[in-house]
């Protein structure tokens, strides 16, 4: 839009929803001031967002990376719808999940770095995760959450055609703004059928249908979520037994292998001793031959000795024997 910067969009649409309308003003009597009637003009068309649509606007301008990461991924996602790739199709959901929670996340955090933003018990955080989810199912949706601009959140209930938030910025000169449009007596027009009180109805049973359809679309997600939450802690509690079992099995068979390493440490030392018991018996068994080979020359030494001394006195005795 000619006059109007992209800057001063942003900056309008980053302040918090109770302050939007002062902000804006404060800008369209600067630019006439400026002398520049149609940037002015185009300021004063600029809608006050909700605070749920507000909060989706403040991730896309501040951290325009993440909702560019989300548009990539619906991208894939619708693809893989479109293709029925089962296995793919469950790998992007189950990463939708994720970064739809990492968003939620991030808001909450911008929210809380803004001075007037609502308290973090009254923001409308499941208004926000339905427009991010709405995102992932029609082009237009993303490409609006992308722009930063929204006026009001969007939901998607599983079927029909999503809900569009209001986001086209007004650039006609022959339109209102909605803030001070001036009421309008009644009566019928020319060219035009009268409202009338069943038209309104209507609507408002459409309206009423599509907030019905939201609330349950985010029913059905809780249910989603509460199952996945409860087969998660199922897996954690059956994995934590596997875990404690075998942290004992282990414990167990590191006792049996100190038993054994202890008993195999007295066996190596009652060998030693054995091998040092069994070098000192055959020192002795070696020791004690010396001895018996000793003893028994000795012994065939003294042996031979009585036996000729013997012989010696039976030769003196037979020699006197003679003589007498």
């Amino acid at each position: 839009m000619p006059g109007l910067s992209a800057e001063l969009v942003q900056q309008l649409y980053r302040t918090p929803p109770d302050r939007f309308v002062a902000a804006r003003d404060a800008a369209v009597a600067e630019a006439r001031r400026a002398g520049d009637p149609t940037t002015a003009r185009q300021l004063a068309r600029l809608r006050r967002p909700t605070v749920a649509a507000w909060l989706v606007n403040l991730l896309a301008i501040r951290r325009p990376e993440l909702v560019a990461d989300l548009v990539q991924l619906a991208d894939a996602l619708r693809v893989a719808q479109r293709e029925l790739r089962g296995p793919r199709l469950r790998e992007l959901s189950a990463q939708r999940r994720a970064v739809v929670g990492a968003l939620v996340v991030e808001v909450r955090k911008l929210a809380a770095a803004e001075p007037d933003a609502p308290p973090a018990s009254r923001l409308p955080l499941a208004e926000v995760e339905a427009t991010l989810n709405a995102a992932f199912s029609d082009v237009e949706v993303a490409e609006q959450v992308r722009a930063g601009r929204l006026l009001r959140a969007a939901s998607y209930a599983g079927f029909g055609e999503v809900p569009r938030p209001q986001l086209r910025l007004v650039t006609g000169d022959d339109e209102e703004r909605e803030e001070e449009r001036p009421a309008r007596r009644p009566g019928p027009q020319r060219g035009r059928p009268e409202a009338t009180p069943r038209t309104d109805r209507a609507a408002e049973r459409a309206e009423q249908a599509a907030q019905r359809a939201a609330r349950a679309e985010r029913a059905r997600q809780r249910r989603a979520l509460d199952r996945e939450l409860a087969k998660a802690q199922a897996d954690q509690e059956r994995a934590e037994a596997e875990l404690t079992e075998a942290t004992g099995q282990e414990r167990d068979g590191a006792a049996v292998l100190d038993g054994l390493e202890a008993e195999l440490a007295e066996l190596e030392r009652r060998r030693a001793v054995a091998e040092q018991d069994l070098s000192r018996a055959k020192l002795a068994r070696r020791a004690a031959e010396r001895a018996v080979t000793v003893a028994r020359r000795r012994a065939g030494e003294v042996e031979a000795a009585v036996e000729a001394l013997a012989a010696e006195e039976g030769n003196a005795d037979a020699g006197g024997g003679a003589a007498d």
